[in-house]
């Protein structure tokens, strides 16, 4: 295929062939966001995606950092619906929010039948039923990021004081601005348009993924828990997991699948997490695949064939 066979000159490295793509140090993005090249590797990833993505029937926008600390990105600093990738600061904003209560995910929360929204992806509701339960915040939190259950995770955000409970915590754990939550699950299914109020770019949730590989995941048991649970996700095994079958990698990961909307194309089809290699380096990639022309199979295996370009750049020696 092309982007496996391009021979890529220095010349062509150099320049950033579109302005919303390139390769920025966490300095840099920091303090100025001007793009500027690093180095070999990142340079030809960053071609390599670019060249991918070009010419795709569907807004595509991809972000990786690397364990040197480097950003590769093409469309990384535009706004894509998170769909179900939200429930990865949902999770975070969970562990914040019992941390600081003194309880642990033992705790119970009581589930009322009108929590139990049955037009929904809800495998929860498939095995309890439709009346009222009480269940472990762990259980929850394994419905939420392992099956990516919708109903889990309105819970579960109520439970921390709704969609205003979960922006105080995400600001306080500073996390990226980019990254905002107007919607629930619940909201989303009545009016699929409202997606749109649940947003990122695809650099800031690699940040956020990135951060937690590298620190996040160690602050406490009840992180240590989220880590595990992104690392045994069971949805999107098409997507950046599919390059990574047989290799001793690791991903810790949450997907986001988006509705057909007029006329017909599918509003979101996502996946973002952290990959951790054999030899013990690791890297960070966001995938956002909107308004995609293509079928979910279709779409899921653009997300797989970025993940395999990153894959194969983070591990091709003598770059």
């Amino acid at each position: 295929m092309k982007f496996f066979s391009s021979i890529i000159t220095l010349a062509a490295l150099l320049s950033c062939p579109s302005p919303v793509c390139g390769v920025v140090t966490h300095q840099q993005q920091e303090d100025s966001g001007v793009e500027s090249p690093h180095t070999p590797r990142t340079l030809l990833l960053e071609s390599l995606l670019t060249d991918y993505i070009e010419g795709k029937d569907a807004r595509i926008g991809v972000a990786v950092i690397t364990d040197e600390g480097d950003t590769v990105s093409v469309n990384g600093r535009r706004d894509f619906p998170m769909m179900s990738v939200f429930k990865f600061p949902l999770a975070m904003a969970v562990a914040e929010y019992v941390d600081r209560h003194s309880l642990n995910f033992n705790e119970s929360v009581a589930i009322s039948v009108d929590d139990l929204k049955e037009n929904t992806w809800s495998p929860m509701l498939r095995k309890y039923g439709r009346k009222p339960i009480e269940l472990p915040i762990r259980e929850l939190l394994e419905w939420s990021l392992r099956q990516s259950d919708n109903n889990a995770a309105d819970i579960l955000l109520k439970f921390i004081g709704g969609i205003e409970g979960i922006n105080a915590i995400m600001r306080d754990l500073e996390m990226p601005s980019q990254i905002s939550v107007g919607a629930t699950e619940d909201d989303m299914h009545s009016n699929p348009y409202l997606s749109y109020l649940n947003l990122s770019t695809p650099e800031a949730m690699a940040m956020l993924f990135d951060r937690f590989n590298r620190t996040d995941r160690n602050r406490s048991d009840s992180y240590r828990e989220i880590a595990q649970m992104l690392e045994t996700c069971r949805t999107g095994t098409d997507r950046l997991a599919a390059p990574l079958a047989d290799t001793g990698a690791t991903i810790g990961h949450k997907t986001g699948t988006g509705d057909v909307l007029s006329p017909g194309r599918i509003s979101a089809i996502n996946d973002c997490g952290y990959v951790r290699l054999p030899d013990g380096r690791s890297y960070a990639i966001a995938v956002f695949v909107a308004d995609s022309a293509y079928d979910p199979t279709a779409t899921a295996a653009i997300i797989a064939d970025l993940s395999t370009l990153v894959y194969n750049s983070m591990t091709t020696p003598n770059l």
